[in-house]
This record gives C-alpha cells, sequence and structure tokens, in this order.
C-alpha cells in the first residue's frame, strides 16, 4: 500500500474511527491521542495490510489493541495524588542505623532449623541457596543430581514444617 493510497483510505475512516475512539476513552481529549497513535502506527506497519481484505476492521483493530495496551500500563503504575511535600519524611533521617535486631532473631532461627533437619539435607540445600547449580552440587558432593533434586526438596518440605508448627 502506497503513502497515497493510505492517506485516502485513513481520510476516508477518519470521522468513524475518532466516534469509536471516543467511545472507547470517554473523552475528547483521550479520543484524539487514541486516533494520532492510531494513525501512526497503522502508517508505520501499512506493508503488512494485505490488499483484498478489510481496511477499516484492519484499523479499527489497531485502535482497540492501542487502547487496551494504554489502558493496562496506566493501570500497572502507581499514581500519587498527593503533594511532594507530604513525602519529605522519605528523605529525612537518613542517617538513622536500621534496627537488626529482629533479623538477627530469623536469622538465628533458621539456622537452628537447618541443624536440625540434618546435614544430608542443609548442605545441598544451603549450596542451592546460595547460588549453585544442580550439577555443581552434584559434583561438589559426589552425588547423583537427582539426589541433589530429591534432598533440596526434602529440605525444603521440612522447613516449611518446622516453620509452620512454631506459629
Amino acid at each position: 500500500m502506497t503513502n497515497q493510497e493510505f492517506t485516502q483510505e485513513i481520510n476516508k475512516l477518519e470521522n468513524l474511527l475518532f466516534s469509536f475512539a471516543l467511545r472507547l476513552t470517554r473523552n475528547h481529549q483521550d479520543a484524539q491521542d487514541l486516533m494520532q497513535e492510531t494513525s501512526m502506527r497503522a502508517y508505520r506497519h501499512r506493508d503488512k495490510f494485505t490488499m483484498g481484505t478489510n481496511f477499516k476492521s484492519w484499523v479499527s483493530t489497531i485502535m482497540r489493541n492501542t487502547y487496551i495496551n494504554r489502558y493496562r500500563k496506566e493501570k500497572s503504575r502507581k499514581h500519587v495524588n498527593q503533594p511532594i511535600e507530604t513525602f519529605t519524611f522519605a528523605l529525612e533521617n537518613t542517617s538513622a542505623i536500621p534496627n537488626q535486631g529482629e533479623h538477627d532473631m530469623r536469622l538465628k532461627e533458621l539456622n537452628r532449623m537447618m541443624s536440625t533437619i540434618g546435614e544430608i539435607y542443609s548442605v545441598p540445600f544451603l549450596m542451592f541457596y546460595r547460588g549453585y547449580e544442580y550439577k555443581e552440587i552434584a559434583a561438589h558432593l559426589n552425588i547423583p543430581i537427582g539426589t541433589v533434586k530429591s534432598r533440596i526438596f526434602l529440605a525444603r518440605q521440612k522447613m516449611k514444617g518446622m516453620i509452620g508448627t512454631r506459629n
């Protein structure tokens, strides 16, 4: 499709596409933005349009997909509707020393649990936790990969059981 043919086709459908955009966005300014973005995308991908197919449906699909993508993007963004001055607490008191007491207690408790499940399970589990791959653990401990996987799985199950019973 040439530039001239594309322009003629898009101009024929301009009113129809704008009303579709208005129906999707329910806002005049957003509808204009959607129209512009749709026109740009359709123009950029005009070589993918196959002659003999319905141009109106093709452009409408581009518009609908563009709207859906924009909606999802805006939905996933975090909007803050408060002035920045209310967040000054985050900038203040940067010299405070964090309290590691609770973290240390949890770490001691996890280390105690690791020692109770036995070295046969804790060693492969800790190696896996530290980033070693199954092959490396198997080579280091001189055991089959299946055994490594089994021991890591059982270590997780035992840890879950101990964590569940302590509550």
